[in-house]
């Protein structure tokens, strides 16, 4: 089932930062579990802050600068999940979450370039 909410991309960077969070409340109280789960909580929940960020924008500019962070923030994200699955939990949920982030890295990357390219258009470059 594919609803209107599916695609509105600050309310799916906002499920997958709450995801995350309890993905990381799950994983082994060690040394490295304590270390990854805090770089990949920081990386998540900032992807869906500066997309927040990019909505309020002062500028075409500004919206590019803020979804290009989100974008980078997402794969560091993808990469932090996958080290997640190798080496301290590999379940349904944890790949589910390798997947979406992939998705937004794509999503991401579409919407910085579109914006792009408009941006051109309206200059004449």
């Amino acid at each position: 089932m594919r609803g209107e909410r599916e695609f509105d991309i600050q309310e799916r960077t906002f499920t997958f930062a709450v995801r995350i969070v309890k993905l990381v409340n799950r994983l082994p109280r060690t040394t490295a579990g304590f270390a990854i789960g805090r770089q990949v909580v920081r990386s998540a929940t900032s992807i869906g802050s500066n997309v927040q960020e990019a909505d309020a924008a002062e500028s075409k500019r500004d919206f590019i600068h803020k979804m290009s962070i989100a974008h980078k923030e997402a794969r560091e994200t993808r990469y932090w999940l996958r080290i997640v699955s190798a080496a301290l939990l590999d379940d349904d949920e944890v790949q589910a979450l390798i997947q979406e982030s992939d998705e937004l890295v794509r999503i991401l990357y579409a919407i910085v370039e579109n914006a792009r390219r408009s941006s051109r258009s309206k200059t004449g470059r």
